[in-house]
């Protein structure tokens, strides 16, 4: 199985796709996903050096907007530790379906305690989380 992770520039998870491939067909199924929830074309999509992106961007008329190299997939690559984390303590997931329910719910929950803490002081930071706390009692309670 292959985990399609793509995060924002701000580091907040927009989707998760499982797949069984990494050919041209399963980047194409999740640009397209990508493209239709955001609602626009953004300015650079900064992917691996693995070909099928590249395919797909053609395909879709997006390969000037295409980006790989160096340490710019920085933000992707650290974004699967804590999924990496959670599978471990697991040991693996049992089928496809099982891993896509999980990762999609991990990431709505980990979307709503992320707080990018260098943009911030720390009185702040302790209000934000704070408040995100008190959401999520308010959303597990009901």
């Amino acid at each position: 199985m292959y985990l399609w992770r793509a995060v924002d520039s701000e580091g907040e998870i927009l989707d998760v796709l499982v797949q069984t491939k990494r050919d041209k067909r399963a980047a194409l199924k999740l640009m397209r996903k990508l493209l239709k929830m955001q609602g626009y074309v953004p300015d650079a999509i900064v992917t691996d050096k693995l070909r099928s992106y590249g395919a797909a961007l053609r395909e879709l008329g997006l390969s000037t907007r295409h980006v790989t190299g160096g340490r710019s997939n920085n933000r992707a690559e650290n974004s699967h530790q804590p999924v990496r984390r959670r599978e471990r303590v697991s040991k693996g997931f049992k089928s496809p379906g099982t891993a896509q329910r999980i990762l999609s719910i991990h990431a709505a929950v980990y979307n709503h305690f992320n707080v990018q803490r260098h943009l911030i002081t720390r009185r702040t930071l302790r209000q934000f989380c704070a408040a995100a706390m008190d959401e999520w009692h308010a959303i597990t309670a009901a």
